[in-house]
């Protein structure tokens, strides 16, 4: 009995507490470990998009509505949660959506209307014929075939570099440009994996070649999403701004900016060939690459495809009346193309939307009743992107309409007298940098381009002739890996290092924005200026 009630935690004694004492330090201990899972950078980064906008709020004081200060709180928020990765970018790009009924900018029905327009029409039937041709292998087969014809017999290192380079940069013009770099990557790391680097010898012959095809791959992809409205989202985030700060304007089309684009991505990549070729691709380089990679070994992995089957064929046929359809929709005054039929009604977006639904109709042939494309073969679409473009057009419409925009125009009223030769590299230049340094290239272009709207509208100049500087050096990101997914994935194959990258793409970026100092006032003045009357 006595061992029963020594061993009972329970006394009848009152004055014996229930729980140990040592139970009270256990909790003030479970109070600090939880309140140290909580006080992490993490949070604080989170904190720090709300307490930005209180500070906004608090102590920016502006001559002009309170909705002007107060989407300059949204702003500090939105683009803190962006910069710090503090919350999920997808997330974070739909917070307009509760910010702006908040804050008092604009109701949730005019902000929703931003996060789906012609513009995210043609993205997502894009992606979805992106989707298609990465499924049925197709980017693989047209990069053998184009580097099979570019090998040379014997090999000609400068010759394949620019076979590889040019084959991804046209998969980027129809594909965005991260996709492309994704996709393509495998393919020039196959190529190289026959070739024996020696990690103690970094400045061999093949160590050389082998940087040289990777940067080519990543900065190629860059180039050739610049060239056409569907490469890359600064392209859309440029034509929907302009749609909508000047919806009775004539809309960019997608011959338009081809017409503009496609030449001054030729010279970039060009100049990109040659200072690859200058500093990777040596004398005699060709008879040590040729012991290890010829012709033969291409043939081998074109041969592992098989022949070009009847889907293949399909989506090749989709994917070109695509093409034909968007380059013919408006032509010129004269000739105004198929567009004119509809009244103005359709757009490039219908066609890629439409071009997109024939897939999920037209059978693949392989299996009874299986289409070309299915739903489940969608589950990849990039929804982050759709959402950070309906997000900067949602940003752009806050800032002109509460008044922001107005507010800006006069603190730059400085530059009127400046002339255009000087604003526009400079436009391109800070562009560039803050791409390359601070945030992503879409997050740029969709803070710069509403400022270069208003820059325009004081300097009295056409506003594409500083709107399409910022976006284009937004895409100039190629000194860090941290610049672009783009050069991430090409850093992370293990053959190139920053100072390669920093000791290509400087001479790349001043080649770039030099092509693009030249061919804006000329070429772009024609192409945008004659073409696209603002009203």
């Amino acid at each position: 009995m006595q061992n029963d009630q020594s061993s009972n935690p329970i006394s009848d004694n009152p004055r014996t507490p229930l729980l140990p004492v040592r139970v009270q330090n256990q909790w003030s201990l479970g109070t600090q470990s939880c309140l140290a899972s909580w006080l992490t950078l993490k949070n604080v980064y989170i904190l720090l998009g709300p307490l930005s906008s209180i500070i906004v709020c608090l102590l920016v004081k502006l001559d002009a509505p309170v909705s002007s200060r107060n989407m300059l709180a949204v702003l500090a928020w939105v683009f803190s949660w962006w910069l710090t990765e503090a919350v999920p970018a997808p997330i974070t790009s739909m917070a307009p959506l509760f910010l702006f009924p908040l804050f008092g900018i604009c109701s949730s029905d005019s902000v929703a209307k931003s996060y789906m327009d012609d513009v995210i029409a043609l993205v997502l039937g894009s992606f979805i014929l992106a989707l298609a041709v990465e499924h049925y292998n197709i980017h693989r087969r047209l990069a053998l075939n184009v580097t099979l014809l570019f090998c040379g017999d014997p090999l000609n290192p400068p010759l394949l570099l620019l076979g590889i380079c040019a084959t991804t940069a046209f998969v980027s013009m129809w594909m965005h440009n991260v996709a492309t770099t994704v996709m393509m990557m495998p393919v020039a790391t196959g190529i190289l994996q026959r070739l024996p680097v020696d990690s103690t010898q970094s400045d061999t012959v093949i160590s050389k070649f082998c940087k040289a095809v990777v940067l080519g791959v990543i900065y190629s992809a860059a180039i050739g999403g610049m060239s056409t409205l569907t490469g890359t989202g600064v392209n859309l985030i440029l034509v929907g701004m302009w749609k909508s700060y000047f919806p009775q304007a004539d809309p960019i089309s997608f011959s338009t900016w081809s017409f503009f684009a496609l030449p001054l991505a030729l010279v970039i990549f060009f100049a990109l060939w040659g200072i690859l070729c200058l500093i990777y691709c040596s004398r005699g380089s060709g008879q040590v690459l040729s012991a290890y990679l010829d012709k033969s070994h291409l043939r081998r992995e074109l041969d592992m495809l098989g022949p070009m089957a009847f889907a293949e064929k399909m989506i090749l046929a989709v994917f070109g009346m695509l093409i034909v359809l968007w380059m013919t929709r408006s032509i010129t005054d004269d000739i105004p193309g198929w567009g004119a039929l509809f009244h103005g009604r359709a757009g490039d977006g219908t066609v890629s939307v439409v071009m997109a639904t024939l897939l999920f109709i037209i059978p693949n042939k392989k299996q009874t009743g299986e289409k070309l494309m299915d739903w489940n073969k969608c589950k990849k679409l990039p929804w982050n992107i759709i959402l950070l473009l309906g997000a900067g057009f949602a940003i752009a419409d806050g800032v002109r309409s509460s008044g922001l925009a107005d507010v800006l125009s006069k603190a730059l009223d400085f530059l009127e007298q400046a002339p255009y030769w000087a604003i526009a590299p400079m436009v391109g230049l800070i562009s560039a940098s803050i791409t390359e340094f601070i945030t992503s290239n879409n997050a740029t272009t969709t803070l710069l381009i509403p400022l270069l709207i208003q820059i325009a509208k004081t300097m009295n100049l056409h506003p594409l002739l500083l709107m399409v500087p910022g976006a284009i050096g937004a895409q100039l990101a190629f000194l860090l890996p941290t610049g672009t997914p783009s050069n991430i994935v090409g850093f992370g194959t293990g053959y190139i290092e920053i100072i390669d990258m920093i000791k290509t793409g400087l001479p790349l970026k001043i080649s770039a924005i030099v092509a693009l100092s030249v061919l804006m006032p000329t070429l772009g003045a024609y192409v945008f200026v004659s073409n696209l009357v603002v009203q």
